[in-house]
């Protein structure tokens, strides 16, 4: 009987996620399945929202977590009927790509960062410091490829091209999702799997954007002016508010950091 009452249907209702800093790097911050299945589960399932708006600024970080995440976006999408609207702000890359690509939609501002659609592995040696300090390393292992990429060893063409095959493989891996995600929206750019960024407008070109457009107005010009936004995030306890895991945060901030300096944030 409600619904026959104009004066009594209720406002459109868009939950809001927001996906912020880099992904599975260990920080009670960072994002990864475990911490946000829970918000997902909600945004999606909680009073039959019309959509879920995702507000995502993220460098990347772990290929397997982005993966987690986003097959649960569209997991709950399909089972609920809900669709999924990204919306970037400063960057949008290499995992934080793959998080938005879950989108049925992706819009951005006019100087967001989208892409980086490659795999990195970065790391130190320090075998020549342990010689001039007159240390010797010992390690033994059962199995040959036990000790790979050991910081502490000379670097091994065996090493390299292990690495090698295994960064090819996460890459063919994100360059199918993405694929598979955007369809003919895609160009055929050649440096589009490159690693390479593109910002704004030329994103929308290229086709890793579908607009150049805000949350609130691009979801009012979708659901109407009295549209209403609930927000889900992430709450933490009064014990981790006081710095119970202080030194793990300050590691994970640090890499963080780290990942956004790569794009000149």
């Amino acid at each position: 009987m409600k619904r026959w009452i104009p004066f009594l249907n209720p406002a459109p209702t868009v939950a809001v996620v927001r996906l912020q800093g880099a992904i599975g790097m260990g920080g009670r911050m960072s994002l990864s399945d475990q911490s946000l299945r829970p918000i997902l589960e909600k945004a999606f399932r909680r009073g039959k929202p019309k959509a879920v708006a995702l507000e995502i600024n993220s460098p990347g970080g772990s290929p397997v977590q982005s993966s987690l995440i986003g097959s649960r976006i569209r997991r709950l999408s399909e089972e609920t009927n809900v669709p999924v609207f990204a919306f970037v702000e400063d960057v949008a890359a290499s995992g934080g790509y793959w998080l938005a690509s879950a989108a049925d939609e992706i819009h951005a501002d006019e100087s967001s960062i989208l892409g980086s659609i490659g795999v990195i592995s970065a790391g130190f040696g320090a075998h020549v410091f342990l010689t001039r300090q007159g240390l010797e390393r010992r390690v033994h292992t059962a199995g040959k490829s036990k000790s790979m990429n050991d910081p502490f060893r000379p670097e091994t063409e065996e090493d390299v091209a292990r690495l090698d095959r295994l960064l090819s493989q996460l890459h063919e891996n994100f360059i199918g999702h993405v694929q598979s995600r955007r369809g003919d929206k895609l160009t055929a750019d050649p440096d589009l799997f490159t690693g390479e960024v593109w910002i704004g407008q030329s994103a929308v070109r290229i086709g890793l954007a579908d607009g150049i457009g805000h949350m609130v107005p691009v979801m009012k010009a979708r659901f109407g002016d009295k549209v209403k936004f609930r927000r889900y995030e992430t709450k933490r306890s009064l014990f981790q508010r006081f710095g119970a895991t202080l030194a793990q945060d300050a590691l994970g901030g640090i890499e963080e950091r780290a990942q956004f300096a790569r794009f000149g944030l």
